[in-house]
Formats: structure tokens, sequence, C-alpha cells
């Protein structure tokens, strides 16, 4: 048996909040819209994880998501412009990531980060 894909589920009452945030800022396809459930994502190969954390690293809360993009910066001037909270950073850390902490319209947590 192999794990092929994890896909976090976030409950939604207004799920067309996440076109926003999820597809127009961060530029993820819609993969799957049945009405009640939309999936977004990328035809790109990515890596299944899933963490387990007692904090989110330099005294911060744990996020709900992580989320590694290729540039932080231009992220974070995409989200300022759209009017998302900006909850932490963005910082280099010294585990050697850059990043920042942003709500998502359903009030997650989300770290947005890149591998310095």
């Amino acid at each position: 048996m192999k794990v092929k894909r994890i896909v976090p589920n976030i409950d939604a009452r207004n799920i067309s909040a996440a076109k926003s945030f999820y597809q127009d800022v961060l530029g993820l396809d819609l993969l799957m819209d049945h009405g009640w459930i939309v999936t977004y994502g990328s035809s790109d190969e990515m890596s299944i994880q899933i963490s387990f954390a007692s904090e989110g690293g330099s005294q911060t809360p744990t996020p709900d998501l992580s989320i590694e993009v290729d540039n932080v910066d231009i992220c974070y001037d995409r989200m300022k412009s759209a009017g998302f909270s900006i909850e932490y950073g963005p910082t280099d850390e010294p585990w050697g990531v850059r990043r920042f902490f942003v709500r998502d319209p359903f009030g997650k947590l989300v770290n947005i980060l890149a591998h310095t």
C-alpha cells in the first residue's frame, strides 16, 4: 500500500470565499467543483507530507496549513494588496526558511514559506 495524496479539508460555510485567497492570490487551479466542495491544487508534482507540531517555531502559534511558494516576498505583497490579515513576518528563520503567517478567509492560520 502506498499513500498517493493527502488533502486537508477545511470546513467552510461560504466556499466561494476560497477563490480569492487560494486561486487569485496563490495561483492554484480549480481542480474540482461539486458545489458543496471545491478543490484547488496544481498539476505540478507535489510531495506528500503531514506535520504535527506543539508550536509554529519562534514561539508562534501552530499554523493550520503550510504552503511552500517560490517567492515569499511576492506572495506577501499580493496577500497585503488583497487585504488578508498578516499575523507574523515576513522573516528569515534560523532553520533556513523565509516565511509569514496570514489568515485565510475562514480564519485559518496559513504559514507561507520558501526555503532559503
